[in-house]
């Protein structure tokens, strides 16, 4: 189920009316991207993060992260602006991975350093109720997401953060074990 996600993701980026326009009228291919897209963002998140927000930790592995954090819409709010992004999380090890989408706050101070809020929506392919000792108990399949990162823009283009990204389905059901990440990124804003 994520792995056909990300390839109807990757479909909706390549075949996305703004690139279509932008490419009929010839304009530069990083105009084009920077038209709708305003960053893109990877990284390697530790999985199931023991004594966060979720408290105990029974799966293992690394996640591989990929998010796109689009230019429009986009609006402030109180000094940051906010804008819609969708990502993936892929486990290393066979246990939890999700597909999100949500909303971005993000301020950025003159030094470089930022700080992204969000919340949004997650779909996992985890247990929703297990007995098992290795696995989360998530309570639903849809889940809600709450990301929070600060970084360092190094200039215009790059920039290295820190993720915390925690899962779970806000007690709206039982069982709601939730699952926290925690990793680096590496960011290209266009």
């Amino acid at each position: 189920m994520i792995k056909d996600s990300l390839v109807l993701l990757v479909f909706v980026i390549l075949f996305n009316p703004a690139t279509t326009q932008a490419s009929e009228t010839r304009q530069a291919p990083d105009k084009i991207v920077s038209g709708w897209l305003h960053a893109i963002r990877v990284g390697v998140l530790a999985h199931d993060v023991d004594n966060l927000w979720s408290g105990t930790r029974k799966e293992s592995g690394v996640d591989l992260n990929a998010e796109i954090i689009f230019s429009r819409p986009s609006f402030s709010l109180l000094s940051g602006d906010i804008r819609p992004n969708l990502g993936a999380s892929i486990n290393t090890q066979g246990d939890t991975s999700k597909v999100y989408g949500g909303i971005l706050w993000e301020f950025e101070t003159k030094s470089g350093v930022f700080l992204n809020l969000g919340i949004g929506a997650a779909i996992h392919d985890g247990r929703i109720d297990t007995d098992r000792e290795d696995k989360k108990s998530l309570g639903s399949r849809v889940l809600v997401r709450v990301p929070i990162e600060i970084g360092y823009r190094l200039d215009e283009h790059h920039h290295f953060s820190v993720l915390f990204d925690h899962v779970s389905n806000g007690f709206l059901t039982d069982p709601n074990e939730g699952l926290d990440t925690l990793g680096l990124r590496y960011g290209y804003q266009f």
